[in-house]
């Protein structure tokens, strides 16, 4: 029996951990959209060390932890750089439209019971199998 769903138990507990820290340390929603969006628009100069510790938790934690497992790691994601960078700037705007993005209406909205992170959370799961499916099935690129 493959054991690849406990990494994803593992990822999500630490995900709601982290985003239950985030909100006991300083009284805030973690939303790593957010966080970064500050950083890139000049709105969160005022804790712009706060955030860059996070996001520097996000990109080397798996790093530091990947030599403790033997995991190979398979990402299912496209070598089709066209297809990753419009996926990288859609998300981007998305989350901007939507004012969060999963950390922060997925896992701390519906946690919650914030009914604006249960909408978000629904459309951008639908907006993204809808996006999945036309790019698979329909125009054949992913």
């Amino acid at each position: 029996m493959e054991m690849d769903w406990i990494w994803g138990l593992v990822g999500g507990m630490l995900i709601g951990c982290g985003g239950a820290v985030y909100l006991l340390g300083n009284g805030r929603i973690m939303g790593a959209s957010g966080i970064l969006g500050g950083l890139i628009d000049g709105t969160g100069r005022n804790s712009w060390l706060e955030r860059m510790a996070f996001l520097a938790g996000v990109m080397i934690l798996p790093l530091v932890l990947w030599p403790l497992y033997a995991v190979e790691i398979d990402t299912h994601i496209t070598s089709n750089v066209t297809v990753i960078i419009a996926a990288g700037l859609l998300v981007g705007i998305g989350t901007r439209i939507a004012n969060g993005c999963t950390s922060g209406h997925g896992v701390c909205g519906i946690s919650r019971l914030s009914l604006r992170g249960v909408v978000a959370t629904v459309f951008y799961i639908l907006a993204g199998g809808l996006t999945l499916a036309l790019l698979r099935h329909v125009w054949g690129l992913i």
